[in-house]
């Protein structure tokens, strides 16, 4: 048949579409919540100060940025 009845690179998940799973998922304990949260916060911050320093320069750098030779 198609490719879909094989493994992606020779790598099988074990779980077929067909199987039915429990409803809840994963249950995080509230040690691992708190530290996903405070992970998700500094990956936020780090990508919120990188976002201000690109803009700086861009600033810094003024109109002439635009300015190039093609």
């Amino acid at each position: 048949m198609g490719r879909a009845d094989r493994p992606f690179g020779n790598v099988s998940s074990g779980i077929t579409m067909n199987e039915h799973h429990d409803e809840d998922g994963i249950v995080l304990t509230e040690a691992q919540k708190r530290a996903q949260r405070s992970r998700s916060i500094a990956i936020a911050l780090a990508l919120a100060a990188l976002v201000i320093l690109f803009y700086a320069m861009t600033l810094v750098k003024g109109p002439g940025v635009l300015v190039r030779p093609i």
